[in-house]
């Protein structure tokens, strides 16, 4: 079971071979992550992920979560490996051991996740909120909060949420009616409803601490005016001891297409007028707070959406390799030839190879975006963590709209494949395909995620990020370019790079003239097509990497039919490497060949800008 989560060779081939992570070992903070001790801990995470986790995936979608009089049951299943994770401490793998954390680089925490996420995203959920929300109190909490609430959390023994969403005020947070009226101690009481609170009230552990945005009575309107507190479930004591009650009720859960093991919550805060919260960070300043969350979680959702695919994918191989169907289309005339695995059949390999690249793709991606905040961690220069901050910045869109959009697609392609059979819950990928579908719209639906790439990102900085970015891409291009094997791929991205500096001048200065709202009905294709030049760079990337070590394999490494052919194709085939490797610039191949000739009739249609989507009066929508 354990290659239908995540294929240790590739995970390995990002850590080792593409970004080198042991080398963060050099540096004082990370001096114990040398490349055995990553090893060790991918491989504790995979068996984790494999024994423990796995197997409550399906029976927690079949279970799902229940509420009675106010209180919410998980999947029973769910209750032993939360306990496993606590106990080998990966809610907080990249924090402070002072404060319950392992300490270790992001990138290899990305790497852990990679099988715990993908083994039940679901579950998983209960452990990333905690951590966010414990992020919050660590960058913001005065030293009484962090005493109180920090290693409660980041050792799993509390959980933690993220309350933001109402009834009226969705993606528009500043619309929120939730109040905090200040005491006399200093607490504030909070009264409100809060809806779609994922993990908002459960049975995993003995308490609950939400970060909840709020309006303080007489501040601004709008966002400016939102404060962030700390409303725990049960009331902690001065002494960190449990109290009462803090007046916060589940008053029903929802029913949804997918994630049915995580408990989506709608929540009564102050119903009965006994809800307090503390203030964290500074009055009106909520949603600066709140942002440093949400960007890590939807680095998190990129990663739960990864997750699915990367799942779906090695479902759809391993399917293809064992259904037997048809006759090899060179023998379709042959009454007597023998039918033959589906992996034979073009239009299959076509979608594996699809699935194949973007997974590829994907993973590397979510691993370098983590690698840009060890890079920070271990710089020695303000001016390299602001550039590596800014390459986060940038990416962070991409990471989570981008990424969760093409997984969706990946795991529609898995059902293809399985045919009528994939559409049936028997068979798992059913389930991958529902669960990834939210992660497409929660923590800013993807077309936010577009706004804010051409709104915010593309403009950072005087766009410097975005120019750091595109340095990053051509220092592979032109390393590329020396490489036997993989220089026509690099002279093919560098054309379409090019391409998509000039689209994103246009739609830039669009987003500032009085066509600006014609440039953001396109901010969703740029955003589409910022992804596939990102894929592309990863992928001639990873080839780059992987060409020499094939052609030390099997010689020539681009040699086409000839008189060396099948030698050449039996080495591969004999040996895991080689075929490994051919596959890297098969990938690349494929992808920079068949992905990017549509790209760039998207880049041109941005460049048209057609104003028919705004222009259009409203009442010849129909209906």
């Amino acid at each position: 079971m354990a290659q239908l989560i995540a294929d240790r060779r590739d995970v390995d081939f990002v850590l080792h071979e593409q970004l080198q992570v042991a080398d963060l070992s050099k540096h004082e903070k990370f001096a114990e992550f040398n490349k055995k001790t990553v090893d060790m801990i991918v491989s504790e995470a995979r068996n984790l992920a494999i024994k423990e986790i796995l197997p409550t995936q399906k029976l927690g979608d079949r279970e799902g979560c229940r509420l009675e009089n106010g209180k919410v049951s998980v999947p029973e299943c769910f209750h032993k490996p939360f306990d496993l994770i606590k106990d080998g401490e990966w809610v907080a793998m990249t924090e402070d051991p002072e404060w319950g954390g392992q300490g270790m680089p992001k990138t290899l925490a990305l790497a852990a996740g990679d099988y715990l996420v993908g083994a039940n995203y679901s579950f998983m959920m209960y452990a990333g909120l905690t951590h966010g929300a414990g992020k919050l109190i660590e960058e913001f909490g005065t030293e009484k909060q962090k005493k109180l609430f920090l290693k409660n959390m980041f050792t799993g023994k509390w959980c933690g949420t993220m309350l933001l969403t109402e009834p009226e005020a969705g993606s528009d947070v500043g619309a929120l009616t939730t109040s905090a009226k200040k005491n006399d101690d200093g607490t504030y009481s909070i009264t409100g409803n809060k809806i779609f609170i994922s993990g908002g009230e459960h049975d995993l552990s003995e308490n609950i601490i939400h970060p909840v945005l709020a309006r303080i009575e007489g501040a601004p309107a709008g966002t400016k005016g939102i404060s962030l507190f700390l409303v725990p479930k049960i009331w902690v004591n001065d002494d960190g001891s449990l109290g009462e009650f803090n007046d916060v009720v589940c008053t029903g859960i929802e029913e949804k297409m997918g994630i049915h093991g995580n408990s989506t919550c709608s929540l009564a805060l102050g119903g009965k007028g006994k809800c307090r919260g503390t203030l964290l960070g500074e009055e009106n300043k909520g949603m600066r707070a709140m942002f440093l969350m949400m960007n890590e979680a939807r680095q998190l959702v990129g990663l739960q959406g990864f997750g699915c695919a990367s799942s779906a994918y090695m479902y759809a191989v391993n399917y293809a390799r064992q259904r037997v169907q048809g006759k090899n289309l060179m023998q379709m005339m042959d009454a007597n030839a023998p039918s033959v695995p589906i992996i034979q059949h073009p239009d299959i390999r076509r979608q594996l190879m699809i699935m194949k690249s973007f997974v590829e793709g994907m993973r590397s991606l979510i691993y370098y975006s983590g690698f840009c905040s060890d890079k920070i961690a271990t710089a020695e220069s303000e001016e390299e963590k602001a550039r590596y901050q800014g390459l986060i910045d940038v990416l962070t869109p991409v990471v989570k709209g981008y990424i969760t959009d093409k997984s969706f697609e990946i795991c529609s392609h898995a059902i293809q494949i399985y045919g009528g059979y994939g559409f049936i819950k028997e068979y798992p990928v059913e389930q991958l395909l529902r669960d990834c579908r939210i992660t497409m719209i929660y923590e800013g639906t993807n077309g936010i995620q577009a706004m804010d790439l051409l709104g915010r990102k593309l403009g950072m900085h005087k766009g410097k990020a975005v120019m750091d970015l595109f340095s990053e891409i051509q220092k592979t291009i032109a390393a590329a370019r020396g490489i036997h094997g993989v220089e026509d791929f690099a002279a093919k991205l560098e054309k379409y790079l090019n391409k998509l500096g000039e689209v994103a001048m246009h739609i830039g200065a669009s987003a500032m003239s009085p066509k600006v709202l014609t440039a953001f009905s396109f901010a969703y294709p740029f955003m589409e097509v910022c992804g596939d030049i990102v894929m592309a760079w990863m992928l001639l990337w990873r080839a780059s990497v992987a060409a020499p070590k094939l052609e030390k394999i099997v010689g020539s490494v681009r040699l086409e039919e000839g008189i060396n052919y099948l030698e050449r194709r039996a080495k591969i085939e004999k040996d895991k490497n080689g075929a490994f490797y051919e596959g890297q610039l098969r990938s690349a191949e494929f992808f920079i060949n068949t992905v990017l000739p549509v790209t760039f009739g998207k880049m041109k249609a941005i460049l048209d800008s057609n104003g028919a989507a705004i222009e259009i009066p409203e009442v010849s929508f129909g209906g």
